[in-house]
């Protein structure tokens, strides 16, 4: 798939989420045929402010390209700036967030409340896209809420203001995630611009995935909450897309050992004081299903280190009689 002057690989993406989408987790996805992933995201104000921490986000040292790094705000004059200076790092895309629901971004104007002023947000896309020397995509969501359903009318704004391509989440902020991702939306928004189109919601398996592409003929498809604990989503489904024919599920084996891995990556990148908290969502994730998985779960989160995190999985591992 083309975004501006950048192929990807293959057509199933990554999705930018806040906490989960740190490098590490990055680098494991693109192991397994993740055509194009984004950095968590990031704050223009934060960059504006010279934060050190907003700064490491944009951390892609040693990362399969494209990468895309995603940013957040609701001041067209700070996000253009910031985004000139991220140009002269080897980040491939800029993509906008227009669709984060957290309380914490809507209220400042930022994120899925940009949906609520199409103007305001084709002002924010025309300001990136002149500043950028990146292709420049957005994400947004279906509406508001049920009574403001909204996205083809923004769409139409962002293409109009220079966006080389746009996801849609097929749900309302009012929906945060809960319920079903809407795909009709999705469809409506394809066949209204001429720019690619991402959809995204409720992508768990390579079935829905099939189904999302033939139901919206969206372009691609971007896989959120269906990759936590589960990178091996991405072959999966690029497997199937390409022979109709299933890949096998990893075996519990396989699962904690990816946990042993990623934990290891990600101590190693950050250090252990900051690495192992962040990790056990990460290996909750990865035992889910499995036979006396919350006793285990428990006892990670109690542990204070690499040392006994490995103990404990291997020794449930053992349990398993894997």
């Amino acid at each position: 798939m083309r975004i501006g002057n950048i192929e990807t690989k293959s057509n199933v993406f990554l999705a930018p989420m806040a906490g989960i989408t740190d490098k590490v987790f990055r680098i494991i996805c693109r192991q397994y045929g993740c055509g194009l992933a984004y950095t968590e995201m990031v704050s223009a104000k934060g960059l504006f402010y010279e934060s050190e921490r907003t700064w490491e986000l944009l951390d892609i040292e040693g990362e399969e390209h494209p990468i895309g790094a995603q940013i957040f705000g609701s001041d067209p004059k700070i996000m253009a700036k910031m985004v000139a200076k991220i140009g002269d790092t080897p980040i491939d895309i800029i993509d906008i967030n227009m669709g984060c629901p957290a309380p914490k971004i809507v209220k400042n104007g930022e994120g899925s409340a940009l949906i609520k002023d199409p103007q305001l947000a084709g002002q924010i896309v025309d300001a990136v896209v002149t500043a950028s020397k990146k292709p420049v995509t957005v994400k947004i969501r279906k509406g508001w809420d049920d009574n403001n359903i909204n996205a083809v009318e923004v769409a139409r704004a962002i293409e109009e203001a220079g966006a080389a391509a746009i996801t849609v989440h097929g749900r309302t902020r009012q929906q945060f995630y809960s319920g079903q991702a809407d795909w009709d939306i999705i469809k409506k928004v394809k066949e209204a611009v001429d720019i690619p189109v991402i959809g995204n919601g409720d992508i768990a398996d390579p079935e829905s995935a099939k189904a999302m592409l033939e139901e919206t003929n969206c372009d691609a498809i971007m896989i959120g909450r269906g990759s936590q604990g589960n990178p091996w989503i991405f072959s999966s489904i690029i497997y199937y897309l390409e022979t109709g024919e299933f890949l096998t599920a990893p075996s519990p084996k396989e699962r904690i050992d990816m946990a042993i891995y990623h934990v290891n990556m990600v101590v190693d990148y950050k250090g252990e004081h900051v690495g192992l908290p962040q990790m056990r969502k990460h290996i909750a994730w990865y035992l889910k299903g499995l036979k006396d998985a919350n006793k285990v779960k428990t006892a990670i989160n109690s542990a204070s280190s690499i040392k006994e995190v490995e103990y404990i999985l291997s020794k449930y591992l053992n349990y398993l009689g894997e």
